[in-house]
């Protein structure tokens, strides 16, 4: 299905289409005033998934030996957007279809091909009728999963949401809270696999184990010095060794320390997917008109956010940490007070250069 939501054209195979049917109808989440809804991407979001789910048009379905993270244009996906645009919950969706959805390619569609939840252990009666070639999905067998990020606390940015999926649903019939972990219910790989943990750099039993999917929170604040990076760079070995894939989310990162959100952008690999939507730079972000330009343009795509909020704490941050501010709601790479590099430097030598290379 070729598609243009504004960010890009979608003319490429991709599993995006059947996810996003799937997350529709088996991922709900209570809305403002605690109504449960289903969960609906917005275009940002959809863009990400089908960039990530991109299949490779040789891709050539193997029963007895499937390609796994070979069938995919991108071995791992780096999102970066300002708080309140909906990572958190983009990541839960995306960890739930990888622990229970098609997110497995499985050849290419012939006319009258469908995926049925019947013929992949959910009798939630969903069905998705395939367009011819489109590429096919199925269930991974034996996830094992993992939530990185730099304290427990902080991965309660997915586990919550993902934990509130899971307890009303169809997902209630795939997965189940336990005492620190998610279960995924029929898988038949054993204890160690079918379920999904919270990790961070205190967990080491956990860390270096095969793993088939990891998301990897808030990437801007893992660095040298607390030894998330080294963390991150682990879970990947482990993703290696199954044919597994990450996504990384995070806030626009702080230039001066380097870190793996910044290591990532920066990568030259073809083979990472970047999504960071920067603001026109003639913009000043302590400019209160422009400001809110600069929120329209970041906040597009998120129609849950109030911008008027937005600019209360913005306007409130700004008193006292005026870079953290224009990182966190203005999606800029903007260096901390007391850093060696001043603003703009980075912007004016590498931003533009990366961001053309990552379109």
């Amino acid at each position: 299905m070729v598609t243009d939501n504004g960010l890009g054209v979608i003319d490429f195979p991709t599993l995006g289409d059947l996810l996003d049917a799937w997350y529709e109808a088996h991922c709900t989440l209570p809305d403002t005033i605690g109504i449960r809804r289903p969960y609906r991407q917005s275009d940002w979001q959809f863009y990400c998934t089908a960039n990530h789910y991109r299949v490779k048009e040789t891709a050539v379905w193997r029963p007895e030996n499937p390609l796994l993270a070979a069938a995919f244009h991108y071995r791992r996906s780096l999102v970066v957007a300002p708080q309140k645009t909906g990572k958190g919950p983009w990541s839960a969706a995306v960890t739930a279809g990888e622990a229970a959805g098609p997110t497995m390619f499985c050849g290419w569609a012939k006319a009258g091909d469908a995926y049925l939840c019947s013929d992949n252990g959910c009798e939630c009666g969903f069905e998705f009728e395939y367009e011819v070639g489109e590429p096919m999905g199925r269930r991974r067998p034996g996830p094992l999963i993992q939530l990185l990020a730099s304290s427990e606390a902080q991965a309660g940015n997915v586990y919550g949401p993902l934990s509130t999926m899971v307890m009303e649903g169809p997902l209630t019939e795939l997965m189940a809270i336990r005492e620190g972990f998610i279960r995924v219910l029929d898988g038949d790989g054993g204890p160690k696999s079918n379920r999904i943990d919270v990790v961070s750099s205190s967990a080491k039993s956990r860390l270096g184990q095969p793993i088939t999917f990891a998301n990897q929170d808030e990437v801007g604040l893992y660095t040298k010095s607390n030894k998330l990076i080294e963390v991150a760079e682990t879970q990947r070995r482990g993703l290696a060794g199954m044919g597994g894939r990450s996504i990384a989310t995070t806030n626009a990162w702080d230039p001066s320390e380097n870190s793996y959100a910044q290591q990532s952008f920066e990568s030259q690999s073809e083979d990472i997917f970047k999504f960071f939507r920067q603001p026109p730079s003639d913009l000043s972000y302590r400019n209160k008109r422009e400001r809110r330009k600069i929120h329209a343009y970041v906040y597009s795509g998120s129609p849950w956010v109030n911008l008027d909020d937005i600019e209360a704490e913005a306007a409130d941050l700004l008193q006292t940490d005026p870079a953290q501010a224009e990182r966190f709601f203005g999606n800029r790479l903007v260096s901390g007070a007391g850093s060696w590099m001043k603003d703009g430097v980075w912007d004016a030598a590498y931003a533009g250069e990366m961001a053309a290379k990552s379109a």
